[in-house]
């Protein structure tokens, strides 16, 4: 078991959380407080890099005695090149946020948007808009059984290439922009995953606004939801749901 000193010996199974401001994360403390609790001799890392970094951080995590990492959300597209497998998901969305070292490779999953999907399920949610068409919005759509989703994106042809992509029939697809006026307040959450500058066009929001940037990142949708007084979730805001999905994938290996 861990020591009260939280000292590392050669057994303490280490892994990385790796992200710009890795270091003010509360994501680290709270998984170290699970190692301790539970016994585990274990101890997680925040990893503080820079993107141009990144690469040699990871790749070299091969040859190293760190048994994996925890990825932050503005590294998860950037480590995807970089592993030797990866799970299904991983492959299908372009983005991992959860890696382990089995011998001298890497293999990637995703985690974080499972936690978001319990989370949707745990307010009672059902009716769920999704701006934008990245790695998130794909990761969430082959995850989005049981919800009513509708899509919203600026561009039009890129939103049903992202629908066939994603093998979406029939799917609700609308067009967002800053020359139109929208009204989200039908739904029961909008979850962003776009890279819009500003969201001035949405006139009304549902009652939870969610997108999946951490606390030291910009967000448009935080900013209109503070200006229609509506609730915003960041990554942040549900660490705690984030973090014990990671202990469970981490002590089960």
């Amino acid at each position: 078991m861990m020591n009260n000193e939280n000292q590392i010996s050669r057994q303490t199974k280490l892994f990385g959380f790796i992200g710009e401001e890795a270091g003010v994360s509360r994501f680290s403390a709270i998984m170290n407080k699970k190692f301790k609790e539970n016994q585990d001799d274990t101890m997680m890392i925040p990893m503080n890099i820079r993107e141009d970094d990144l690469y040699f951080t990871v790749s070299n995590m091969k040859k190293s005695q760190v048994n994996g990492a925890v990825i932050s959300s503005e590294f998860v597209t950037d480590v995807v090149d970089i592993l030797d497998t990866a799970s299904s998901m991983v492959k299908r969305s372009g983005m991992c946020d959860i890696l382990y070292r089995e011998g001298e490779t890497l293999r990637g999953d995703i985690f974080s948007v499972r936690v978001l999907t319990e989370h949707l399920k745990d307010i009672v949610a059902s009716k769920i808009a999704i701006i934008g068409v990245n790695h998130y919005a794909k990761a969430f759509s082959f995850l989005a059984c049981g919800f009513s989703v509708s899509y919203f994106n600026e561009n039009l042809e890129e939103l049903m290439a992202f629908t066939e992509e994603v093998e979406l029939s029939n799917a609700d697809i609308n067009r967002i922009a800053p020359d139109m006026q929208v009204d989200l307040s039908a739904f029961d959450v909008v979850l962003d995953f776009s890279n819009m500058s500003t969201l001035k066009m949405i006139e009304k929001l549902p009652k939870i606004s969610i997108d999946m940037k951490n606390n030291k990142q910009f967000s448009s949708l935080k900013q209109r939801a503070l200006e229609l007084n509506a609730e915003y979730v960041s990554y942040d805001d549900i660490i705690e749901k984030l973090t014990a999905k990671a202990y469970i994938e981490i002590t089960k290996k």
